[in-house]
């Protein structure tokens, strides 16, 4: 099993930043991929960025060049670093690993992200 929590969602206005975190626990060697997906009602999941184990990286196109994932295998934390936000990225922001043979996918709660205009 693989738990993850989130932490670092808040409020804040167009252009500014926020840095989300991504703590796991359990079987963190079995991770494969850890990705941060966001969801605003009425609307499906989207992944944002994602990150593998060999630290390849993929994004979103609405958030290249604005958002950066990384990783500290140290602490076994996933980050999401938003700059130059905008009010169209409003959404509960959510943490996702896919571990063991691959088959296996854990969420966190979600950590909500307002951004004013």
């Amino acid at each position: 099993q693989v738990q993850l929590v989130e932490s670092g969602g808040g409020l804040v206005q167009a252009g500014g930043s926020l840095r989300l975190s991504c703590a796991a626990s359990g079987s963190i060697f079995s991770i494969k991929h850890m990705g941060w997906y966001r969801q605003v009602p009425g609307k499906q999941r989207e992944l944002v960025a994602g990150i593998t184990s060999g630290v390849s990286t993929n994004y979103a196109d609405s958030v290249k060049g604005r958002f950066t994932i990384s990783r500290d295998n140290a602490k076994n934390t996933v980050y999401l670093q938003m700059n130059k936000l905008k009010p169209d990225d409003t959404a509960v922001y959510y943490c996702n690993a896919i571990w063991g043979d691959g088959r296996w996918s854990s969420w966190g709660r979600g950590t909500q992200v307002t951004v004013s205009s």
